[in-house]
């Protein structure tokens, strides 16, 4: 499939570093957060979720079932937590050129495997 257009950024948020994925000058589709405290790496999907809701990555090393965590999702997002041990990381970090991120109920993204992902999960470590 081809990649979803848009470009990664990548910024601190105060102590979190931060990628994110959209088309520039709209909102972002996709954030990548450091959460160093709680020992782990959010992923948010654009997207709305009172409940747990299925998400899955899938890298060139293979398929991973999430569940969003509704706790932590702030409205308009969808969040899974990784923790930061986890390969997941590193296989979505070294994905040759792109990864997908499927949401239940939204469209699947292919998102490019760019620095600024690879710089939060190093961030974080």
């Amino acid at each position: 499939m081809p990649i979803t257009p848009g470009a990664w950024t990548w910024a601190m948020a105060g102590p979190r570093s931060v990628a994110s994925f959209g088309t520039p000058g709209t909102a972002p589709l996709v954030t990548l957060t450091c959460e160093k405290l709680a020992g782990e790496v959010r992923l948010a999907r654009a997207g709305n979720a009172a409940a747990h809701i299925a998400m899955a990555v899938s890298t060139t090393t293979g398929s991973r079932p999430l569940v969003s965590e509704p706790a932590i999702s702030p409205t308009g997002w969808v969040v899974a937590q990784i923790k930061l041990r986890d390969p997941l990381l590193d296989a979505i970090a070294f994905s040759r050129g792109r990864f997908a991120l499927d949401v239940a109920g939204l469209p699947t993204l292919y998102l490019p495997s760019w620095p600024e992902v690879s710089r939060v999960i190093e961030d974080c470590r």
